[in-house]
């Protein structure tokens, strides 16, 4: 299914929050990690002209054609990668794009995605079990689904998902294999737990089975580490995320690199070795107003963190 991009652009989630939390410059080399429909990327072409430059990267090659006709304005200063960005050090030396001024991450599923009847990442649309980022990629959600152990599904539901009733939901997703289809995994889900509240009873499983498909934990836990070796001194690392579990990764980089030693608390001396690299801009996370709120109710669960190079 082809959608069009007019369809979807729209105001990225603290647009002006992440321009002033990256200083952007003119003149100034920027790296998007997660560069979807190009939102936050046109923002930071834009002001950083004349001059600036952007890498661009996403795992999902739909997403980069999408951003290289909204950035097509920008002509070669905009450089778009179909990669990972747990990729993030090897693309920058390939495309002697270091040090940079500021590097960010925009985590998590776009609009864009999730509208994808095809792709299987929303259980508004009956379609295949896929959520991958990647179509190129074997594993896919309905392999998961289908082949993984009863317990297998229990840790991951339960890990990625934060959802406590994972054992009852594992339970019923083996015992009505095969699943196909989204609408079919979320009806059993929705039959296993019952309907409370307004959100959806399917909502963590499908959050947990798109993490686990495209390791977004796990990659994002490489990718900021390599973030340090990319930022010029006085360079910002901003990551925007949308649940705790990506919250609390960046939150727990963040406070490691900002502290001199990192030994455990009751060790007398210190013998890590270990020496500060990031300073943190603000202890608390920035979150949007409520007038964005109202105006793009989807932003209601970001927090934003910013650091400065040191």
């Amino acid at each position: 299914m082809r959608l069009q991009l007019e369809e979807f652009i729209h105001i990225p989630v603290l647009r002006d929050e992440v321009i002033d939390a990256l200083l952007v410059q003119p003149g100034g080399r920027y790296i998007d990690c997660t560069v979807g429909q190009g939102g936050h990327a046109s923002a930071i072409l834009e002001h950083s002209s004349p001059g600036g430059q952007l890498l661009g990267i996403d795992l999902d090659p739909q997403a980069i054609a999408q951003a290289k006709e909204r950035l097509l304005p920008y002509g070669k200063a905009a450089f778009l990668i179909n990669n990972d960005y747990k990729n993030l050090e090897d693309i920058c030396s390939t495309l002697d794009f270091q040090p940079v001024h500021g590097i960010l991450f925009d985590l998590g599923l776009s609009s864009f995605q999730l509208a994808n009847t095809s792709r299987g990442f929303s259980f508004r649309f009956d379609a295949p079990l896929d959520m991958r980022f990647n179509p190129a990629q074997e594993l896919t959600a309905a392999t998961i689904v289908n082949t993984f152990s009863e317990q297998e599904l229990v840790a991951i539901i339960a890990n990625y998902g934060e959802e406590r009733r994972s054992r009852r939901i594992a339970r019923s997703i083996v015992a009505s294999r095969p699943i196909n289809t989204t609408l079919e995994l979320a009806a059993v889900v929705q039959r296993a737990v019952g309907i409370r509240g307004r959100i959806h009873p399917a909502t963590k499983t499908f959050q947990a089975l798109r993490i686990a498909v495209n390791q977004e934990l796990e990659h994002l836990k490489v990718a900021l580490e390599q973030t340090v070796h990319l930022l010029g001194f006085g360079g910002r690392l901003v990551a925007i995320s949308y649940h705790s579990l990506e919250d609390r990764l960046v939150k727990e980089y963040l406070n490691r690199e900002s502290r001199d030693c990192i030994c455990p608390p009751r060790t007398p001396v210190c013998v890590c070795g270990h020496k500060a690299t990031l300073r943190l801009i603000d202890k608390k996370p920035i979150v949007p107003s409520p007038a964005e709120i109202e105006a793009n109710p989807r932003s209601r669960s970001a927090k934003m963190r910013v650091a400065e190079r040191i």
